[in-house]
């Protein structure tokens, strides 16, 4: 008597376990197909401020109520002087949302005056500069700092935090790994900037170098297979629990 209590006892405590291991599964399950709906609605969203036509950018005064969230990525039109200071640039392996780019290189970021007196930040665009030349950078900031006013049109966009592992910043060569405007502003003397900075869509040098362009939307959309892979899961443990009770009461009989 006491070992067929026993064995209901472990095999009561072992269906709960199962029960408990499937309800996570399935779960999440369940999230991930939560976060697929989200992330087609943000490349809608995306696409959809990626593809219309470029806006007058808002004034100063409106500047604080913008937001990453809701104004990210929208596309404006704008006139401003590239301003005769150091420029920065910015380390990359390639590019998430520039089809165009693949590689090393740098982008070039450079302080810009709007005829109301406000500084902007433009990411003037790519470089193939895979030895970061501080050298060859200043030469191709030089061909833009003309002095004279540029009409633009580009990408809003919002500054980058540093991740844990992200390299420190190497001032004296004016070279970043993370796209923080107001930390090159801070250390290059910029002056205040705005809260935002530009990716800077056109127009393009005559010279193709820095190489701005259109962005497109490439986020990672795996969420379905995550999805069938814990739903999987959870059907295997089902299974293989119901073997394992068959053989139970085998065992019992």
């Amino acid at each position: 008597m006491n070992d067929i209590t026993t064995r209901r006892s472990s095999a009561a405590g072992f269906g709960i376990f199962t029960l408990i291991l499937i309800a996570v599964f399935v779960a999440l399950g369940v999230w991930q197909l939560q976060r697929r709906v989200e992330k087609h609605a943000l490349i809608a969203t995306l696409d959809a401020r990626l593809s219309a036509a470029p806006e007058a950018l808002p004034p100063p005064s409106a500047w604080p109520a913008l937001s990453s969230a809701k104004d990210e990525f929208h596309r404006f039109n704008f006139t401003a002087t590239y301003a005769k200071l150091p420029d920065a640039m910015v380390y990359s392996s390639g590019s998430a949302v520039r089809d165009d780019i693949s590689g090393p290189g740098t982008w070039a970021f450079l302080p810009a005056k709007l005829a109301s007196g406000e500084t902007i930040v433009i990411n003037a665009g790519f470089v193939q500069n895979t030895m970061q030349d501080r050298a060859f950078e200043d030469r191709v900031a030089a061909r833009l700092v003309t002095g004279a006013p540029v009409t633009m049109t580009g990408y809003l966009r919002y500054p980058e935090p540093p991740g844990r592992l992200t390299p420190k910043e190497d001032t004296a060569k004016r070279l970043w790994f993370v796209r923080d405007h107001r930390a090159m502003a801070r250390a290059l003397g910029w002056g205040e900037v705005a809260p935002f900075y530009i990716d800077l869509e056109a127009p393009v040098p005559d010279s193709g170098t820095p190489k701005p362009g259109p962005l497109k939307v490439r986020l990672k959309d795996d969420h379905m297979q995550y999805a069938i892979t814990w739903f999987s899961l959870a059907a295997a443990v089902s299974i293989a629990f119901g073997l394992w009770w068959r053989g139970q009461r085998r065992k019992g009989a």
